[in-house]
């Protein structure tokens, strides 16, 4: 184990103390409550990049394999402050849909209840919003690889270059038709069963998981090519 794993791991430790110990967490929750794009930024942003890292270190057995790392990290930030919106627009529509008879209504125990709208959320988010979230993923990282990180490069850099470099059947096969069904549905049906507060906590781990995937996603792409 190198001494940048052992940095690595010590920064997770120390994100997940933050969320296990009740001062910490009350504090998270309350900045959460009264400043939630500013948290989302902040969460997102550390936590989805801590995957990238990760899966650039499983890949490529370097921690910074990729550049841009600065800018990655800032669109991760603005990912996360869409989170925030999408999260409570999914919500409360759903909920009120399926309360206006607009969506199937079940009368049954109240956790079945609370199930099959968390489901319901997971569903129509995952098969709406996922997808258009992940190709802009891919359009934003992808002009992040051809500039290097530089941001002159980055401005010149044009869309029809970006489109071309964009490996559509990694996206579609891979991205779209298996990690959408098999991982985001179930993944998210249990953040939305959790309270509001507490979806925070679950938000940030999937986070995790989703810079570890999309990274992963594109470093086997590569790989192939």
């Amino acid at each position: 184990m190198k001494k940048k794993d052992i940095i690595f791991i010590i920064e997770i430790i120390i994100i997940i103390s933050l969320f296990i110990f009740k001062p910490t967490r009350i504090f998270i929750e309350e900045k959460t409550n009264s400043n939630p794009y500013i948290m989302g930024f902040i969460k997102t942003s550390i936590l989805a990049t801590s995957g990238e890292l990760l899966a650039s270190r499983i890949a490529t057995k370097k921690y910074f394999s990729k550049k841009g790392f600065f800018l990655r990290f800032i669109v991760w930030g603005f990912l996360g402050m869409g989170f925030v919106l999408m999260f409570n627009i999914y919500s409360s529509g759903v909920i009120n849909s399926i309360n206006k008879n607009l969506l199937p209504y079940f009368s049954n125990t109240n956790f079945f209840t609370k199930v099959y709208q968390a489901f319901m959320i997971s569903l129509i988010m995952n098969l709406t919003f996922a997808p258009a979230f992940m190709l802009l993923h891919r359009v934003t990282d992808t002009y992040i690889d051809l500039s290097e990180g530089n941001i002159k490069v980055l401005t010149k850099t044009k869309l029809n270059q970006v489109t071309a470099n964009i490996d559509w059947k990694n996206y579609f096969e891979f991205v779209i038709l298996k990690t959408i069904p098999f991982f985001w549905i179930p993944a998210h049906t249990i953040t939305f069963l959790l309270p509001e507060n507490y979806r925070v906590l679950m938000a940030g781990v999937l986070s995790i998981a989703l810079g570890l995937i999309l990274t992963l996603s594109k470093m086997k792409t590569k790989k192939n090519i």
